[in-house]
């Protein structure tokens, strides 16, 4: 079914639980994560820091838990070459906050195109075309500037000055979510402009691709 817009929840990581060891991760669709007396729970939000960069600040939702591992829902690392058996190990922590930001006006994604190396052999009158991974993704969400002083806009004020990473949630009407690992920066210069409310614009850095689940 068509989606739209409106009615979608954007809420932004504020505090974090104790990071999590992780002993390893299989080679797997979907990855399965050791790590001892985890504590995670079922539907979970968590950030991943691994040896793969592919994985490496992606954020992803707790699937399947035992005592001492649990699934990366929707993450596939089957391929050997770009997860390399023995190299994944790092840590895992959970989002024990979300923090939602109200009125806003406007968003626009930009990135996450495929990227494309042209090449040439010399014996050859072709030229080829190979994909060399994703443009980074950003975005830039408009917000009333009468929010300021609400938790949602201070949250992102406090982001800002830290540059920590955070996680940038979407939850569609439908229940499905989006989840973006990232850094915020809010631009408080506020934007005057006759027949507009003002607004103030915060922008949003990806450190990796973003995840996506169906309701």
């Amino acid at each position: 079914m068509a989606s739209v817009p409106t009615g979608t929840i954007f809420s932004v990581a504020t505090v974090f639980g104790t990071p999590k060891t992780v002993s390893g991760i299989t080679n797997a669709s979907p990855a399965v994560v050791s790590s001892t007396a985890h504590g995670f729970s079922n539907g979970d939000i968590i950030e991943v820091t691994s040896g793969w960069g592919r994985l490496n600040k992606r954020a992803f939702r707790v699937a399947t838990v035992s005592a001492d591992s649990f699934q990366l829902e929707g993450a596939i690392t089957t391929n050997t070459e770009f997860f390399p058996p023995g190299s994944s190990a790092g840590s895992v922590r959970k989002v024990t906050t979300f923090q939602q930001l109200s009125k806003i006006l406007s968003q626009q994604s930009n990135g996450g195109d495929s990227k494309q190396v042209n090449y040439k052999y010399l014996e050859s009158d072709v030229e080829y075309t190979k994909n060399d991974g994703f443009t980074a993704t950003t975005e830039t969400i408009d917000i009333d500037a009468d929010e300021i002083g609400q938790a949602g806009y201070e949250a992102v004020k406090a982001l800002t000055e830290v540059q920590t990473d955070t996680i940038l949630k979407k939850t569609l009407r439908s229940g499905s979510l989006i989840l973006t690992p990232c850094t915020v920066a809010l631009n408080e210069n506020v934007k005057m402009q006759d027949g507009q409310i003002n607004r103030v614009t915060l922008a949003i850095s990806g450190n990796n691709r973003i995840t996506r689940y169906a309701a």
